[in-house]
């Protein structure tokens, strides 16, 4: 969840949670649905109404940075007034997986979309997908100029041109990634020599990163795909001055995440709750998100590929399942111990 989208997700958070306690003194009432939400408040409100629309069913949506609804989760145990959790990555519906907070769901929810993209326990289903990628400037690089691994990024000759944003949750399945393809110890170098070439150029989140890169503050930076092809959206072609490349097929900087959803164990709706994670990775649940403005990719075959983006079909990261991404903890030890966090 990027942070400058946080400040409108919160105002939604509110009036969902006043128009909640209007209708009942529990987040959770009868006919209801609380959602805690870090996935995209555009991806969220465009599915939300479609479902209430479809099913009758009243939904509300608390929204807040995943890794602080997944603690939320977790502090409140058996008592949490959630009935599903909607996350843009999978380490956080892991971290409340670990801890038997989820349900097991449907098997017909789960095969909908690959299984790799899915909890491996089916306690929550892969909704969306989207790829890390080297976003560049193209007043100061060409494309023959970038490096096709994400470890070059960390050599002497990329100092005070790059940019970073470690804080932010989608950059932790790379650091996972680096660590599980080359070890613990040349993942930590690679991140101080990261951290030594950014110097000044640490981003609060992935947007300020990305209009760094396109205004030729920085030249270049890992994020996911899903950024530029919204920054396009709002600034249309004649606004961008930077393009996107990717890494070597296969490269450990070539990182897909997956965002999902989970039924808490804790929900009073079962069925309710369940309905609406079913809806998500339904084709008509699919269509609006690929048409949602959110420009991720949506796990079930044969569904639209967003505007402009190059098929799902077509990209090649490593082969690294949400598994092995578990629950970010040994991304979140390397950052720390690197003083990136």
């Amino acid at each position: 969840m990027t942070k400058r989208w946080m400040r409108t997700a919160a105002a939604c958070a509110l009036l969902s949670m006043v128009a909640s306690a209007c209708g009942s003194s529990s987040g959770s009432a009868s006919g209801h649905l609380l959602v805690y939400s870090g996935q995209h408040v555009q991806t969220s409100a465009a599915v939300v109404a479609a479902f209430e629309r479809e099913t009758g069913i009243q939904v509300s949506v608390r929204s807040a940075d995943e890794s602080v609804l997944a603690n939320q989760i977790i502090l409140e145990g058996s008592r949490s007034p959630a009935d599903v959790f909607y996350a843009e990555n999978s380490p956080a519906l892991e971290a409340v997986a670990a801890k038997g907070l989820l349900t097991t769901l449907p098997a017909s929810t789960l095969a909908a979309v690959p299984a790799g993209d899915s909890s491996p326990t089916g306690e929550w289903v892969g909704v969306t997908a989207r790829v890390a990628m080297l976003a560049y400037s193209t007043k100061s690089l060409s494309a023959s100029q970038l490096p096709h691994s994400i470890l070059d990024l960390a050599l002497p000759k990329w100092k005070g041109k790059i940019g970073i944003a470690p804080s932010e949750s989608d950059f932790q399945p790379i650091v996972t990634s680096v660590a599980l393809h080359y070890g613990t110890a040349r993942c930590l170098a690679w991140l101080e020599g990261l951290k030594a070439n950014a110097g000044s150029h640490v981003y609060p989140d992935n947007e300020s990163l990305l209009s760094a890169i396109n205004n030729g503050s920085v030249s270049l930076g890992v994020l996911d795909q899903y950024y530029w092809y919204r920054l396009e959206a709002q600034l249309g072609a004649r606004g961008m001055n930077s393009a996107l490349a990717t890494f070597g097929d296969e490269d450990a900087g070539y990182v897909e995440s997956v965002s999902g959803a989970g039924v808490l164990k804790s929900s009073h709706q079962q069925a309710a709750a369940k309905r609406f994670v079913a809806f998500l990775v339904s084709p008509q649940g699919q269509a609006i998100i690929a048409h949602s403005g959110s420009f991720e990719y949506p796990l079930l075959h044969g569904a639209a590929t967003p505007a402009g983006e190059p098929a799902y079909s077509t990209l090649h990261p490593a082969p690294l399942g949400v598994e092995a991404l578990g629950t970010g903890a040994l991304a979140l030890q390397l950052l720390r111990e690197a003083q990136l966090l």
